[in-house]
């Protein structure tokens, strides 16, 4: 570890000369975690209105980053939601080595990163696939003996898709199938996930490693299965005896905000439970704040109510306009001041639920107030015929909780 972290401050402390402007176009970017395996992931440097952005691309994702600060041989980036941003040295207009930084409830987690052009790497050569892995497949985390569903396209060697969980899944994920060896990942500046595996036919995948982070890593396997299904595991409910929710926090401007306030009544509401840290969040706001702009007139209204890493109000309030200024979100976004890590934050903040096991998860209530459904977790656009499926039946419960307030 004191090797890891000596190679990380040499790192930020390399002291280089000054280089020209960074070539526009695609590149690869690298993290290196402690084991020596690194998590790649791809991006385009752009021009536009004469100032340098930068496309972070997940299969069909670009999530755009347009906060890079140049100075003289040093670049840094923030990324546009998460508490999460780059330290790189520019060794050259095509190559940089620095260090991811990603905050987090306890401590940082800090990765050396390089990055280089596409074109100066040296052509990516890849055996052909031994078969097709298209389709739906059960997936075990052997660790923990976690369910999960995997959906994958394949194309040639080219391989895409997601991994769904009982709370969520892992957005988009793109790769290459090399003779019998998986490759999938993705970075979104809260997720660094790698998988590897041996792919032993078209049925069967077998010594799976799923590594994510600096550090974490647990074998997987899967089977294929087109009837998999995820069991209920992160559901939530109304405590007997409860039918109405009753909190009152801070919005970003330090306002109190109440479920009670006029605003709210006689409307159908939607109660979003979420964190900045959260990128299934991300999908979710993005999500929600298109169909509320499309339907608040309708008598439809949305809070976020926010989990954070840390009770410090100024760091929470930060992190939470970063989503609020990303996804131009007009509804409500109130910051609990409860950690998403306190073991009783359900207690503190909607004492009338069971535990809150999922992030993000919805709630809606009908236009008296009352809990009308529950929803744990979010199948967001990287899981495709699900997220268009979520998409139609939650338009459908606001529009049935509407008609029944006539």
């Amino acid at each position: 570890m004191r090797k890891y972290i000596s190679m990380v401050l040499a790192v930020v402390l390399a002291g280089l000369g000054g280089v020209q402007a960074q070539q526009t176009g695609p590149w690869r970017g690298s993290l290196l975690r402690e084991d020596g395996k690194s998590i790649h992931f791809h991006f385009d440097i752009r021009s536009e209105n004469g100032k340098q952005v930068l496309y972070i691309i997940n299969a069909n994702e670009r999530l755009r980053v347009d906060k890079l600060v140049h100075r003289k041989d040093s670049l840094f980036i923030e990324m546009p939601v998460f508490e999460s941003r780059f330290r790189v040295r520019k060794l050259s207009p095509t190559q940089w080595q620095g260090v991811w930084i990603k905050e987090g409830s306890v401590k940082q987690q800090v990765m050396p990163f390089t990055a280089a052009t596409q074109q100066s790497l040296p052509p990516e050569e890849t055996a052909r696939a031994i078969t097709d892995i298209s389709g739906r497949w059960s997936v075990s985390f052997t660790h923990n003996n976690a369910p999960a569903v995997g959906e994958w396209q394949q194309k040639g060697n080219t391989l895409r898709g997601t991994v769904l969980t009982p709370t969520g899944d892992y957005r988009y994920l793109s790769g290459v199938l090399d003779g019998d060896s998986l490759r999938l990942s993705t970075f979104d500046g809260s997720h660094a996930f790698l998988f590897t595996a041996k792919v032993e036919s078209d049925q069967k995948i077998s010594g799976g490693l799923f590594y994510s982070g600096a550090t974490s890593v647990q074998p997987w396997e899967a089977v294929k299965n087109p009837d998999a299904s995820l069991p209920d595991l992160a559901a939530m409910h109304l405590k007997d005896g409860e039918s109405k929710l009753n909190f009152r926090f801070r919005d970003l401007t330090g306002k109190m905000v109440s479920i009670n306030d006029p605003k709210f009544r006689n409307k159908v509401v939607i109660v979003q439970i979420m964190g900045s840290w959260c990128p299934n969040c991300m999908d979710e706001t993005a999500f929600l704040s298109e169909f509320y702009n499309r339907n608040r007139q309708r008598g439809v209204e949305v809070i976020g109510l926010a989990y954070e890493y840390s009770t410090d109000w100024e760091r929470s309030r930060k992190s939470i306009q970063k989503f609020k200024d990303r996804f131009q979100v007009k509804y409500t976004l109130l910051n609990t001041g409860v950690t998403v890590t306190d073991s009783l934050r359900t207690e503190k903040t909607l004492p009338q639920l069971t535990p809150i096991k999922s992030f993000p998860s919805t709630i809606f209530l009908d236009r008296k107030g009352r809990v009308a459904k529950l929803h744990a977790g979010f199948e967001g656009p990287g899981t495709g015929e699900h997220y268009e499926a979520l998409k139609k039946d939650f338009a459908a419960t606001v529009d049935r909780l509407l008609k029944e307030g006539n």
